[in-house]
């Protein structure tokens, strides 16, 4: 299959290899930018544990000279990538949850007691889900450090153009709601709705899913779990 990649170029790599290892054809066409904020306050505390919510809060922290004095916290990721992402980064104690924030207060709230001490967010400007408000219903002390953004592409990438034009793609992998959106978005503004009927996007989720609303003609596949394996194993061998 010849698949459109659209994870941010900090992220496709590892997605792109994995895929060609199975026999497709990649094309790599980024819809999110991602910028470090650098100059952002990181706030100070007797911290219980590290909550990271994508590989890029990791990659963001340790940009920074203070996160050295972290590496011995023990840490909470989303998901499979962001841990393996903290594990590279230098922290020892690294646990995975389902894929999505709804998992990772869960399974926090399974391991850790509230009045253990405050948890730390380190996460980007524009987050999915409420992690801080269903850890606090709990009774849980979260604060949340922004330390980066991602920015969404202004026009559709020459090469995702491109191949939709010719239709000789085959599907196209989408991660994020905020992602699928901006995918929807820029295909419009593009004047090429009407070429993405009968190409499958593979979503990682159902609110992924949900994004695509605007453009019908497309095949919607959804990963039964919010993980990269369900959702590459979702493609034809």
């Amino acid at each position: 299959m010849r698949l459109l990649v659209t994870r941010p170029e900090e992220d496709s790599a590892p997605l792109a290899d994995a895929l060609v290892a199975l026999g497709h054809e990649v094309v790599m066409a980024p819809l999110l930018t991602i910028r470090f904020l650098d100059d952002a306050f990181l706030p100070e505390g007797r911290w219980r544990a590290l909550l990271f919510t994508s590989a890029n809060g990791v990659r963001a922290l340790v940009r920074r000279k203070e996160a050295l004095r972290l590496l011995p916290l023990p840490v909470f990721a989303v998901g499979p990538a962001s841990a393996d992402a903290a594990r590279a980064a230098g922290f020892v104690t690294v646990e995975a949850a389902g894929g999505d924030v709804t998992s990772l207060a869960d399974h926090v709230s399974g391991a850790l007691k509230p009045e253990g001490g405050p948890l730390l967010h380190v996460a980007g400007s524009t987050v999915a889900g409420d992690l801080a408000g269903s850890l606090g219903a709990q009774g849980f002390e979260v604060k949340r450090a922004v330390l980066y953004e991602a920015v969404p592409a202004r026009v559709l990438p020459e090469a995702a153009r491109q191949e939709i034009e010719d239709g000789s793609l085959d599907g196209v992998l989408l991660y994020s709601p905020r992602t699928a959106r901006a995918f929807a978005s820029l295909v419009l503004e593009a004047g090429l709705a009407t070429r993405t009927e009968g190409l499958v996007a593979y979503c990682l989720s159902p609110n992924v899913a949900e994004a695509l609303r605007d453009l019908p003609g497309l095949t919607v596949k959804i990963a039964h779990e919010p993980d990269q394996d369900a959702l590459v194993a979702l493609l034809p061998a």
